[in-house]
């Protein structure tokens, strides 16, 4: 439980949540993007809208932003590519989600309900709970 008279240490994990949410839809458009390029050759805006259930102005207005931060790069009336450091994002992303799903799926998670649960965890939790749950799931499945 967290000492409410310690307000500096609770700003800090509120703060620590905020940035997470910040690059969590960074961490989600470019995975996606690499998904579609890998099956289809490209990542259209058009089939980034439908795969997340939101508007092609939401995307491209995220798009950009990638775009600015480094991560992909895009052209009017062209697909989307990811840059080195999207790419590396992309990967970085892409292992994390696997090493929670993974864990979830050893402790008998549903299939469906450890995917959902992973797309979410992944982004909030630390490397070293990362690492520590790679560690778990490497000896569960010993078991």
């Amino acid at each position: 439980m967290i000492d409410l008279a310690d307000s500096g240490r609770r700003a800090a994990l509120f703060q620590r949540v905020r940035d997470d949410h910040s690059v969590e839809i960074a961490e989600d458009y470019v995975e996606l993007i690499s998904d579609l390029i890998e099956h289809h050759g490209e990542a259209r805006l058009v089939d980034l809208a439908a795969l997340l259930g939101v508007t092609p102005p939401t995307v491209n207005a995220t798009v950009q932003r990638l775009q600015k931060d480094g991560y992909v790069d895009s052209r009017p009336y062209r697909a989307i590519f990811l840059t080195r450091r999207g790419r590396e994002l992309a990967e970085w992303s892409r292992a994390r989600h696997r090493v929670v799903l993974d864990f979830l799926h050893a402790l008998g998670i549903a299939p469906e309900t450890a995917e959902a649960d992973a797309e979410g965890l992944e982004h909030h939790l630390s490397d070293e709970t990362v690492t520590a749950l790679k560690r778990l799931t490497a000896r569960l499945d010993q078991d």
